[in-house]
């Protein structure tokens, strides 16, 4: 297991993404001096983002079936509590955006490759007693895809 979102976990045979991109933001209100450069106060902390890029093989590795799941959780508005597999806890995110690519086609139509990007934003405030919320609804989204 690479890392879980929610009751979804990524990993070789689901999803393995390449990379993990994180960008963390705090913001700093300006204001206006006469004579003087403008003055900054800390206002807190702004978005935590996550990027996940990544390849499907569908005949080596992944599964499209992966991003659907990826897509109904999302369609669910819900926070997901996120683990990476060395048991770290990143707290609760959101699916912000999902993209795909696919390439290199059979007769069919099915594709060889496709590219994916997941985009998550975080939006708990460190606050590690929620994260039991989302675990009823993740069940419930993987019974709807078996």
């Amino acid at each position: 297991m690479m890392l879980s979102l929610g009751m979804f976990v990524f990993s070789l045979s689901t999803l393995a993404y390449q990379e993990l991109q994180r960008q963390t933001e705090w913001r700093h209100a300006s204001n206006s001096r006469v004579g003087a450069a403008p003055a900054r106060q800390f206002v807190g902390r702004g978005d935590d983002t996550i990027t996940l890029p990544g390849v499907i093989l569908p005949e080596l590795a992944g599964s499209a079936l992966s991003l659907d799941a990826l897509r109904l959780m999302a369609n669910t508005g819900k926070a997901w509590p996120m683990v990476e597999g060395s048991g770290r806890i990143y707290g609760l995110w959101i699916i912000d955006g999902l993209s795909e690519t696919k390439t290199l086609f059979f007769r069919d139509g099915t594709p060889r490759r496709i590219e994916f990007t997941v985009n998550l934003k975080r939006i708990d405030d460190d606050r590690i007693d929620l994260l039991g919320a989302g675990t009823s609804a993740g069940v419930n989204i993987l019974r709807a895809l078996l």
